[in-house]
């Protein structure tokens, strides 16, 4: 009963950040690996056996005022123990992507690179991506003058400059260097 958790959304300047925790059986599924490395495709059909197969699975979010209050590393934090905390059966040991782990009342360790190397991990990887990119799309049809289903909220020249066209919408990290610098807060 290993959770296998990781986190989507630090890097960009929109939108929450999401993690996941996984229990993955003990015959995993084949083809898991760091969602970066999978093609949008097989993140999609590889989510769909993770859900069908996993003992169990759960996510948390930490919300855009969140990371503006707390910081995205504390918040990041945050969404992780929420996902944990929100698993239907209670693992014996949680091993998280990274190196720095929540505060829960259970075994816990970090592992540099383990999305590609730890398959709970791996899964839980593929999960958050599906499920932060599935969000971000829907921000899009809200504010589609942004182009979130495009760049999911990273800081890409089309995101710069609309930011800088439009403004600052409910949805953007106030305390993200561009964001701050569109109100101006910066220069």
């Amino acid at each position: 009963m290993i959770a296998g958790v990781d986190e989507v959304g630090r890097g960009p300047l929109a939108g929450p950040v999401l993690a996941v925790a996984v229990i993955l059986p003990k015959q995993s599924i084949a083809g898991l690996d760091d969602s970066k490395k999978l093609s949008e495709k097989k993140r999609n059909e590889l989510n769909q056996k993770i859900r069908e197969k996993a003992i169990a699975w759960a996510y948390g979010v930490a919300s855009v005022k969140e990371i503006d209050k707390i910081n995205i590393l504390n918040a990041s934090l945050l969404a992780m123990k929420r996902a944990i905390i929100h698993l239907p059966l209670k693992p014996n040991e949680v091993l998280v992507d990274g190196n720095k782990t929540p505060q829960i009342d259970l075994p816990v360790k970090a592992i540099v690179g383990g999305d590609s190397v730890i398959p709970a991990i791996s899964a839980a990887s593929i999960v958050a991506k599906v499920m932060r990119d599935y969000l971000m799309n829907c921000f899009d049809k809200h504010y589609p003058q942004y182009g979130f289903a495009s760049h999911k909220g990273y800081g890409t020249r089309a995101h710069l400059d609309a930011l800088m066209k439009y403004g600052v919408s409910p949805i953007h990290r106030q305390s993200y260097a561009p964001v701050k610098q569109c109100l101006g807060l910066i220069k």
